[in-house]
């Protein structure tokens, strides 16, 4: 999709005669049948009239091609600004210019994240440098006419309303690899920003260039295939053993075959494979040609995987394959040859945080001609977790979809230990299972502390034996939020005053990649920065939202002691279903160890019951 298209001369001509947001509304209520929201229009009003007096500044030439709002094939994502025409040597080039109407940022935690006010809010963003390149490399490894030569791209960010700073944030050290490759230009840079237009789109037959960007076909360089096959060799994170091999050729077999809308299940507990698999899937997918992306609902598993795959210098470019499941709603039916879905138990429904969609199980059949989803139903923690077995099969009728059931039973976490998610299962009431009075032990170790230094302890020493190891709770503690003073781990929230025991929060400096990061030993992590992941140590704190009636012999949950709002909302009134949930988290933060776990509990009755059913 395109709202406006012209050559220099045109466009320059309609913002002149202030007729350019009339010409953008009426393509934009035309193609998507709804209004310009209002922060879109006071982009345009704004930042356009910006745009066109540096472009007639930079003496480029009247034929050169202009496009605005042009949606990247295979995503929902809108490029600002795109100029095409002509370098001096008779190049064919076009130039990507993202927009911002930003007045201050600063320095945000994470690799290309900045914070500034954005949205009514002040908010984590993307740098705008960031933003152009990725944009320029998924155009690069996706669209044939670029990634084989004809035409070559390049990227910038403007900020018009920006007064630089000395020191500035947005040109911080941790910024500079993308600001290289996309050069910021700041209010009082117009000139800079001109001369950047003109070395390389100076001269011309942009109309030309900009019919060769459309008409690319849409498929997967040889360059990227090249790449992600790099990847994968000789990483022995991602072999494929046994039934995960048989599930992964099923599941490719099967999208392959591109004349069928298709929808692949593949159901398996923790520590079953189904990364493993699903990650090769996308290797592999690529490597044959289909446009394939991978999609998981949770931010922090999505980032630890680029940080696994992906070399300091391509990480960019693997970023790119890996989307949340919140931008599908407008997309096309069967835009994507193939799209794997993990932990599609976390797929939302409408009124999920940030999403603006009514159901993500449906956007993404509906947007691909294969859906490969990959669920544990078991593993649903919050009220708007959509994703279950049951909603799939439902939406591939709707669909009309040839449904595919694989299903993972072999256990390659917990040291192998099957019978210990088994007794889990069993101990939290989640599923009737014959391990009721513990496991074989095999190797794994499982041991119920009487006092919380005692495992932080145990965890640090494994910790520094080389093991990877974490503290883990659930959300029985308030998260001081860094605009009261917590914005790196300061605030030391999960406290246990009778045993002097505190610790902060996974830290928001780190953000989505905690688990990676060698500070997250000193921090305890939640459920969003661990569930997909795994550890070789687990010390899991139980807090006083999780309470064992010895009485009754059954769990009893506390609204009030539950802190997650997002995870609670609406289940005031239904006490039953948060008790399921929160009985969830916890055996999920105790399946993520893959040689053992340990666990305390600020319930005396809950340490004596797990006790007694345990091998502890």
């Amino acid at each position: 999709m395109i709202l406006y298209q012209s050559t220099v001369k045109e466009f320059c001509e309609t913002v002149d005669s202030g007729k350019i947001l009339q010409s953008i509304e009426s393509t934009f209520r035309t193609k998507l049948g709804r209004n310009i929201p209002p922060a879109e229009r006071s982009a345009y009003i704004n930042s356009l009239p910006q745009m066109e007096r540096v472009v007639r500044r930079s003496g480029i030439a009247d034929d050169c091609g202009v496009l605005i709002e042009y949606v990247i094939p295979l995503t929902s994502n809108r490029i600002d600004f795109i100029v095409a025409g002509q370098d001096e040597h008779g190049n064919n080039n076009f130039i990507i210019v993202e927009l911002k109407q930003w007045q201050k940022a600063e320095v945000a935690y994470g690799e290309g994240v900045v914070s500034t006010f954005v949205g009514g809010n002040t908010r984590e963003t993307t740098h705008p440098s960031y933003q152009a390149t990725s944009y320029r490399q998924f155009m690069f490894d996706f669209n044939e006419n670029i990634s084989q030569g004809t035409i070559s791209a390049y990227s910038c960010a403007y900020l018009h309303n920006y007064e630089q700073k000395d020191p500035e944030p947005l040109l911080a050290e941790i910024y500079l690899d993308v600001i290289e490759q996309s050069p910021i230009y700041f209010r009082d840079d117009q000139e800079k920003l001109e001369s950047f237009l003109a070395k390389f789109v100076k001269y011309g037959k942009g109309t030309e260039i900009l019919y060769q960007i459309e008409s690319g076909k849409v498929k997967p360089s040889k360059k990227l295939i090249d790449h992600v096959s790099g990847l994968f060799e000789g990483n022995q994170e991602f072999v494929l053993l046994d039934e995960q091999k048989v599930a992964f050729e099923k599941a490719r077999s099967v999208a392959r075959n591109t004349s069928t809308k298709s929808v692949v299940i593949i159901k398996g507990g923790p520590g079953t494979g189904k990364s493993v698999i699903s990650v090769n899937l996308l290797g592999q997918l690529l490597i044959d040609q289909l446009n394939a992306v991978f999609v998981a609902p949770n931010a922090s598993f999505r980032d630890v995987m680029v940080k696994r795959l992906a070399k300091e210098h391509s990480k960019v470019r693997v970023k790119n394959l890996f989307k949340g499941s919140a931008g599908f709603v407008d997309a096309d039916p069967n835009t994507f040859d193939a799209l794997i879905i993990d932990e599609a138990h976390r797929l939302k429904r409408k009124g999920a945080f940030m999403y603006r969609g009514i159901n993500q199980v449906e956007d993404v059949i509906r947007a691909g001609k294969t859906s490969i989803f990959f669920i544990d139903d078991d593993q649903a923690i919050r009220p708007d977790d959509i994703g279950s077995v049951k909603e799939l099969k439902r939406l591939a009728d709707e669909y009309d979809a040839e449904i595919h059931e694989i299903e993972l039973t072999a256990q390659f976490r917990c040291s192998g230990a099957e019978g210990y998610i088994n007794w889990l299962n069993h101990v939290f009431q989640l599923k009737e299972t014959a391990n009721y009075d513990g496991w074989e032990d095999g190797d794994f170790e499982f041991k119920v502390f009487d006092d919380p230094n005692e495992m932080r302890r145990a965890i640090k020493a494994k910790h520094d034996a080389g093991f990877k190891a974490r503290v883990l709770a659930g959300y029985a503690w308030k998260w001081t939020s860094a605009r009261e003073g917590n914005p790196d781990a300061e605030v030391e929230d999960v406290s246990i005053p009778e045993f002097d025991f505190s610790m902060p929060w996974n830290s928001r400096k780190v953000g989505t990649t905690w688990a990676e990061d060698d500070e997250g030993i000193h921090q305890v992590g939640c459920i969003h920065t661990s569930q997909g992941l795994e550890f070789d140590y687990v010390g899991v704190i139980i807090g006083n939202d999780l309470q064992y009636d010895p009485e009754t012999m059954t769990f009893v949950t506390s609204h009030e002691n539950y802190k997650d709002g997002e995870g609670k909302k609406g289940l005031k009134d239904d006490p039953k279903e948060l008790n399921r949930l929160v009985r969830n988290i916890y055996k999920v933060l105790m399946t993520r160890g893959m040689k053992g776990c340990y666990v305390y509990t600020t319930s005396p009755s809950l340490k004596n019951y797990l006790n007694k059913k345990g091998n502890s």
